[in-house]
């Protein structure tokens, strides 16, 4: 593991980020997402984190609020996405950290939960579990175990299903 730090980002930040991920998935949807996700009201500063090794911008994550409709209610709930970390820099643990360090300020914010649309075999290591696994459904059709979720607060998801709601932004980056 290198030696990392995280903040969160600074409008300093905006073109690196974007770079970032524009170079982590090998396409420009991502980097866009991020720079449309800011312009909306919901976006919160305080879940848009970078990782820094030796002051150099090596990964970020953003966390953004958005809704799942019930069948009697609209619940707050936090999406996972994007995380990108520079392919130089990928599979030593900066994900992770940045993972872990988001849930710590999604807490502290008072969100209670994060779904995720990723990769099966890396999410469930930092405690996702499949969205359906809470009658959770995505708008989006794609394969059960890609879409997750995990209850930051003990029982949080236990409203009995509904569908996540994401912004048109989202819609136009899957």
């Amino acid at each position: 593991m290198i030696d990392i730090t995280v903040r969160k980002e600074t409008p300093d930040d905006f073109e690196v980020i974007k770079e970032v991920n524009n170079l982590a998935f090998g396409q420009k949807q991502e980097g866009e997402l991020i720079e449309n996700l800011r312009k909306k009201a919901e976006f919160i500063t305080e879940l848009s984190l970078v990782a820094l090794n030796k002051k150099k911008i090596i990964g970020h994550i953003l966390f953004f609020p958005i809704t799942i409709t019930t069948r009697n209610d609209v619940v707050l709930t936090l999406s996972l996405a994007p995380m990108s970390v520079l392919p130089e820099y990928q599979n030593k643990g900066i994900g992770g950290v940045l993972i872990q360090t988001g849930f710590v300020k999604a807490r502290e914010l008072g969100f209670e939960s994060v779904v995720v649309l990723g990769h099966p075999e890396y999410y469930p290591r930092f405690g996702f579990r499949k969205a359906s696994d809470w009658k959770i459904k995505e708008p989006f059709g794609v394969p059960d175990e890609v879409m997750m979720a995990i209850e930051l607060n003990e029982r949080s998801l236990e409203f009995g299903g509904g569908l996540i709601d994401y912004p048109k932004e989202y819609l136009t980056a899957v």
